[in-house]
């Protein structure tokens, strides 16, 4: 197989080869069903749950103590974001009728730029009966925070803002419009798949509710994610038939999945200060020497704070689908923006939100970077790029 330059880390960062080794250790431990009583099941129960609270730990949540935080383990984000934007409305509208046998419909806000597994959990809440708005974004693609407080209605029980945004690694407000809905009474969730790994996440500072996150992002294992909850919060859940974590997520924990993932958070914060500063530095090389040959190039989100790794581009003159399967056979792995909707044809909408002219969003490319990333992998990618640039230009 030719040997690609892996760019397309939001979509999965490469496994890490001390996730591998975890995950192969615990297999080889033989770790049963941590629901079993015996003391097998107890030996798997004690290392799932050492994990749990080191996670946990990690990003920031409470773990001893009276109000103690809670982190569910689901199979990876968009699982987590349905828990926390489903689970939440649905239990706030169980309670509702607790008092009355009318259906009352709640109100939600998010922001125009958030990932298609919180947008469509909002749709869903459409269909049953709940209003949603968007929360607009400014040119650089961060919300208008000054625009929330008018938004808010008296029925408004949930707002969800992403803390870094996935196609442009533009970093959100988070902690500010928590501190607004912490001031109103009002739920407050982030999506921080896209954060957790690249950037230190810390739960109690951002002051959330809800933190949503997921392991193949940061190298862990595929199929394994979290939702930390802020004491006290308890979402409806959305599957049923089990037991496990207090049937807010019922079915069998996988140890070595979630050991795997605890590694790849172990790694990161032992190496976050090189990682931050690698990354960047190669970005700001590749965008920078891009920008010298090519004035007309747009860097999407340039103007606001990003993830470090984090690149969209914009070639005014270049077809991206040709741009794209030019760049697929000189062997460079990029993409247009979310995995979850590669396979449309629309628009990015969270380009749209940003207001950006059509040429502009219609011929974008992402770009991210990670550890493994070399200086040599970013100049031969400079030189593909610009090598298929002139030929299509």
């Amino acid at each position: 197989m030719k040997k690609f330059i892996y760019l397309d880390h939001n979509s999965t960062a490469p496994m890490l080869p001390e996730v591998a080794n975890k995950i192969t250790e615990c297999f080889a431990a033989g770790f049963v069903n941590p629901a079993s009583q015996h003391r097998p099941g107890q030996l798997a129960r004690k290392h799932l749950e050492n994990s749990r609270r080191k996670i946990a730990n990690y990003l920031g949540a409470k773990t001893s103590g009276m109000d103690t935080d809670q982190l569910i383990f689901t199979s990876g984000g968009t699982e987590s974001n349905n828990l926390a934007i489903l689970g939440l409305v649905n239990a706030l509208d169980s309670k509702s009728n607790n008092t009355s046998d009318l259906f009352v419909p709640q109100h939600i806000l998010i922001s125009s730029v958030e990932h298609p597994s919180v947008v469509g959990a909002a749709e869903h809440l459409v269909r049953l009966g709940h209003s949603v708005d968007k929360i607009p974004v400014d040119s650089h693609g961060v919300c208008r925070v000054d625009q929330l407080g008018s938004m808010i209605q008296g029925n408004t029980k949930l707002v969800s803002l992403m803390l870094a945004n996935n196609e442009t690694g533009v970093m959100q407000p988070v902690k500010e419009v928590a501190q607004l809905c912490r001031d109103r009474g009002i739920l407050f969730h982030t999506d921080a798949v896209q954060a957790v790994g690249k950037i230190p996440v810390h739960f109690r500072e951002l002051s959330v509710d809800a933190l949503s996150f997921t392991g193949h992002k940061l190298g862990g294992p595929r199929g394994i994610g979290g939702l930390i909850l802020k004491h006290g919060l308890t979402p409806a859940p959305l599957q049923f038939g089990g037991f496990q974590q207090m049937s807010l997520r019922p079915g069998t924990e996988d140890v070595a999945l979630v050991a795997g993932m605890e590694t790849a958070l172990d790694t990161f914060y032992q190496n976050e200060a090189d990682y931050y500063s690698g990354v960047l530095t190669l970005r700001n090389h590749l965008e920078k020497t891009l920008l010298s040959r090519f004035p007309d190039l747009v860097v999407n989100g340039a103007g606001a704070t990003r993830l470090p790794h984090v690149s969209n581009l914009s070639f005014s003159k270049v077809d991206r689908q040709s741009f794209l399967m030019a760049a697929d056979i000189k062997g460079l792995a990029i993409s247009t923006g979310s995995a979850c909707a590669s396979g449309s044809s629309e628009l990015s909408p969270v380009l749209l939100a940003m207001g950006l002219e059509k040429n502009v969003v219609e011929n974008s490319v992402r770009i991210s970077l990670g550890v493994s990333n070399t200086r040599e992998e970013i100049d031969d990618t400079i030189e593909i790029i610009s090598n298929i640039l002139n030929q299509l230009q």
